[in-house]
């Protein structure tokens, strides 16, 4: 079973998201994530490696789609400055693709067994991990897959981001491409994170927005750190 592609006019592959949009969304540079998605040379032992994009985009328009900002997100597991480890993260999931016979390997089911376990095989070859980082790894990984919900193929639909200064297990805002088109909400509601923390700035307070918006006033206080802690 194949995931979601361009050419089935699934909105979880619509170019609708910036690159730098994406990244506060996740809480992440903007560079890294450009990286991602164009690549980048680098100096190998005096001579000139290149890191393959990791992200596949749909699009050659600047914008990315939900399945890439899921992409991404999960991709934060093992991010690292060092573009060799990097690279060998992106080699490591073309093998696993591979074996596997499948496409897309960060946005499958796959991902959090079969999958996991031939991917985390071949970082460890390319890398020479300890014990110790691959554990630190593969929790970061479980932590990142249990920010998404799910349809019944097992690919992603909705994406809770990761809650600056807030508790790993809170789910109070969702990213969902079916909701605000794509862009983040309140969980539980349609209320964008970007409109509460406007109207805070303009002088609302937080009672009278959370009743307006039907929500209380944690939610209303999780929209404005989400939007203005990162």
């Amino acid at each position: 079973m194949a995931p979601p592609q361009a050419d089935t006019a699934d909105i979880r592959d619509n170019p609708v998201y910036t690159v730098s949009a994406t990244a506060r969304h996740l809480g992440m540079s903007s560079g890294m994530l450009r990286h991602w998605v164009v690549g980048r040379s680098y100096s190998r032992r005096r001579r000139s490696a290149a890191v393959e994009p990791l992200i596949r985009a749909t699009a050659t328009s600047g914008l990315i789609s939900f399945n890439n900002v899921v992409e991404a997100h999960i991709l934060q597991a093992f991010r690292s400055r060092d573009l060799t480890r990097m690279a060998a993260v992106g080699r490591a999931i073309a093998s696993a693709e591979t074996a596997l016979g499948i496409d897309r390997l960060l946005l499958r089911p796959e991902l959090s067994d079969s999958g996991q376990d031939i991917f985390f095989d071949r970082v460890a070859q390319l890398l020479k991990l300890s014990r110790s980082v691959e554990l630190a790894m593969r929790h970061r990984l479980s932590a990142s897959l249990n920010r998404l919900d799910r349809d019944d193929e097992g690919f992603p639909v909705r994406l809770y981001p990761l809650m600056p200064l807030g508790s790993a297990d809170r789910r109070g805002i969702v990213i969902d491409p079916y909701v605000a088109l794509g862009r983040p909400t309140v969980a539980g509601s349609e209320v964008e994170t970007a409109s509460v923390a406007g109207r805070i700035d303009s002088g609302e307070g937080l009672q009278a927005v959370a009743d307006d918006c039907g929500l209380d006033v944690a939610q209303v206080m999780d929209a404005i750190v989400y939007e203005r802690a990162v």
